[in-house]
Parts: C-alpha cells; structure tokens; sequence
C-alpha cells in the first residue's frame, strides 16, 4: 500500500469537541439557543452573589434550578447535533442516544442538588443564621422571570418528550386535584388548569410562590427558620419532579421495551406468525433507541418451500408500522439426516484377541449359507432390524474395541466387565476357536486377515 510519511495526527478528545460546536454553531437555530446561554450564565452569576449578600437557602435552592435550565439548553444543542449526524460504522443505530445521556445526566445532577441543599437544611436547623432580604424578592423575580422566558420560548424536543411520557410527579398529581375543584367552580378554566401541568413551569411556579412567603415572614416576624423551610420545601419539589424523568431516561438508555407498546408488539408477532410459510417467531428483542424511536431483532424459521424475500417483505410491512429500526433474519427449515459412513478396514483390526466381530449378513439371494452359523439364510427374510443402510448391498462390518484379554480356545469373557462392553456381551462367537472365531463370512475384507505371533502372515 502507499507509505504516508506525514500521517496527519489524530485530533484530540478538545479538538473533536470543539470541530463538533463549530458544526452546531454553524446552524442559524442554535444561534438563538447560544444566546439565551450566554444570558443564563450572567443570570447565574449575579444570583450566586446574591445568595451569598442574603444568606438565604432557599435562593440557593431556587438558583439551582436556573442551573438545570442551563443543562436543558445544552440538550437542546446536543438534539440539534444528533439532527445533523448521519449514522456510522462506530454508531450504526445514529446518536440518538446521546440526547437520552443528556437528559438522564441533567436530572440526575438536579436531583444531587436538591440533596445537597437538604444536607445544608439539615446542619441550619442546629444553627438558624440570620437573613437579609434586602436583594431576596429581587434575585426570586429574577430567577423567576428567566426560567419562565427559557422555557416557553425555546423548543427543547428531548424535555419535552420525557415530560409527556414520564410519570407524573407528586407535585403534579397536587395541583390536578386542585385545578379540578377550581375548575368545578369555574368551568372556564378547565383548558388551562385539567391538562397536565409542564412540570418546569410548574416548580418555577412554586419555587418562586415559596419565597415570597419566605420573604414576608421574615420582613414581618424575622422568622429566619421559615428560610430553611422554604428551601427543604424546593429541594423536594425538585427531587419528586426530576426522579420520574430520570427514571424514564434511565430504562432507555438499559433498552428497555416500554410497557404501553407491549401489547401492540405481542399483537404483531402473532399477525406475523400466521404469514404464509412462516413456521416459528422467535428470539424477538424490542428497545428504545431514542425519544419516540423504537428499534428491533427477529429470526423468523420459514419452509423450505418458501420464498425468502416474500417472507421477509410481508414481515418487514407489519412491524415497520411501529419498530423503524427492524433487522429481521430468516432462515429455513431444515433438518440433519443420520447417515452411516463406510471407512476401510486397516490390516490390523482383524486381530481376535482384541476385537469383538459383529458379522452382518449379506442380504443377496445366492449367499444361502453362512459360513459361522452354517444356517441356511431365507432369500425372502426381511433384512435385521439394526442395519440402517436398508437396503444395501455391502454393508461395512462394525467392529467393537474390547481391551479384555480371553484364555485361550475360548470365545467369550471371564470377570467383571465394563460398563461400556455390557451391551456387547453375547455378540461374540463362545465355542469357538481362534482359526474359526475370526473367519467371518465378509465380502468385502482382504484375504490378509493378520500376523502371527513371528510376524508372519497367516495362511
């Protein structure tokens, strides 16, 4: 092959990432993502200092969550990249995984906040330090405001998908219970307030809700301890949004097969069962690839009969209506015949004294005499049950090892036998010397039968 004396270098683990921003910035839509990034981290800034001013728990709770809307905008690049990549050899299935990594890694460093915040609760209870609130309503509109504004002006597919099939959080199922009895008051809510509530819209809410009271607590009694309260009180908001999601995230990223497609799963593989010339359905596997993607395997056992692009059309056509990614393997039906091998003979398996001989009678009309049993053989007997090349002519004799030495001018055993030569017991010829035991009446076995005892051959 060609010598390449000036191999370009391999990028490194900086290079590759920062080849792959120059590729989603290159997009006019991450343009608007970048910049309401660019927003978030000056918004974070100013309420980590102001945390810092007031000596508040709960802004810091509450900061966190403009924290994740950091993370969510990272996802929302990261599905924009997944859009713009093609499959490879590497990622056969796409990277549509990556933005399932994403999301999974967003809630789960949430729900590490949200304990964190709790240890902190945890250790202010012992020692309730005072709180200004001087930049404490500010920082809370703030915050409030831009996690609001974040969320309903950018469309970030993989948040929106998980919170929609996701489980419903507790928070969630609280405020349906009370957006029914509102809405029984006031039926004209019912389209705002029935739906499931966006989960981040819904803590946001409430997080900011919580401060307030914090805020007017203080200003009125200096009840500092309600600040502690405030903040276990978004830190568990927090924890029962987010751990549904990861939850979700989690059995996809394991491939797992999501429970309310199993039943129009089980339906397909029967309708595919029944196909013309498909016997057996089996070693089926269905998984989440991505957010609303499903992929599969199949092996499908068909006739021998059957026209293999036919099956695989017409079983393709059935699950393609809900698995996108289907790799079906059809083999036929087949089974092995026993067949018996004829080898030939080697010039010294004829001797005697370590051999049993089985002889297999010939099945021609003409051989009407068997020269070991002198017994006239019936030209119309049914060939022996144990000859399973019926109905051949020359059948090659079998030949059983045996290890036992014999006295001699006797043709059976003395002793104790092995279990191995138990069944052999009886096939041998007893009564019979060593000149008449190994004179079979075989067709097809030379005229050496073996060597004496001097090496020479015998007559």
């Amino acid at each position: 092959g060609t010598i390449h004396l000036f191999r370009k270098s391999q990028r490194s683990l900086v290079g590759k990432l920062t080849h792959e921003f120059r590729l989603v910035a290159a997009d006019r839509r991450s343009w608007k993502i970048l910049l309401f990034g660019a927003i978030n981290l000056i918004c974070i800034g100013f309420l980590l200092m102001w945390c810092s001013s007031t000596n508040s728990i709960a802004l810091t709770a509450y900061t966190y969550l403009t924290i994740f809307d950091l993370f969510s905008l990272i996802t929302c690049l990261i599905s924009y990249w997944v859009m713009m990549k093609k499959p490879s050899p590497v990622y056969s299935f796409g990277f549509e995984r990556f933005e399932v990594l994403a999301v999974f890694a967003s809630t789960v460093l949430a729900q590490l906040g949200a304990l964190f915040i709790l240890k902190e609760s945890a250790e202010r209870f012992l020692e309730q330090p005072e709180i200004h609130t001087g930049r404490l309503l500010v920082g809370t509109f703030v915050a409030l405001f831009f996690n609001l504004f974040t969320m309903l002006s950018i469309r970030n597919k993989p948040f929106a998908y998980v919170s929609e099939a996701a489980s419903t959080s507790w928070l969630q199922e609280h405020v349906a219970d009370l957006s029914r009895s509102i809405c029984g008051i006031i039926p004209g809510l019912s389209s705002i307030f029935l739906p499931r509530m966006n989960p981040f819209v819904l803590i946001d809410i409430a997080g900011a809700l919580a401060l307030c009271i914090t805020y007017m607590l203080i200003e009125i009694n200096n009840y500092f301890a309600v600040d502690t309260a405030s903040a276990i009180a978004i830190a568990l908001m927090t924890f029962g949004t987010m751990y549904p999601m990861s939850v979700y995230s989690g059995k996809v990223l394991l491939q797992t097969t999501p429970p309310h497609v199993i039943g129009q799963l089980d339906k397909l593989i029967r309708e595919v069962s029944t196909l013309d010339g498909v016997l057996e359905v089996r070693n089926e596997h269905f998984w989440t690839l991505g957010f609303g993607t499903l992929a599969g395997s199949v092996h499908v056992r068909i006739r021998r009969d059957a026209n293999e692009q036919m099956v695989l059309a017409h079983v393709t056509n059935r699950l393609y209506t809900l698995v996108s990614t289907l790799t079906v393997q059809i083999f036929k039906d087949d089974w092995i015949r026993p067949t018996l091998s004829s080898v030939p003979i080697a010039n010294n398996i004829l001797n005697l004294s370590e051999h049993h001989i089985i002889p297999m009678p010939s099945l021609k009309a003409g051989d009407n005499l068997n020269p070991v049993t002198s017994t006239p053989a019936k030209p119309s007997s049914p060939p022996p049950e144990f000859s399973f090349n019926t109905p051949g002519k020359n059948v090659s004799p079998v030949i059983l090892l045996n290890t036992q030495t014999k006295p001699y001018g006797l043709g059976f055993n003395h002793g104790s036998a092995p279990y191995s030569s138990v069944l052999n017991q009886g096939l041998g010829i007893p009564g019979m010397g060593t000149a008449q035991g190994f004179r079979t009446g075989f067709a097809n076995v030379p005229s050496r039968y073996g060597t004496n005892a001097r090496g020479q051959p015998r007559p």
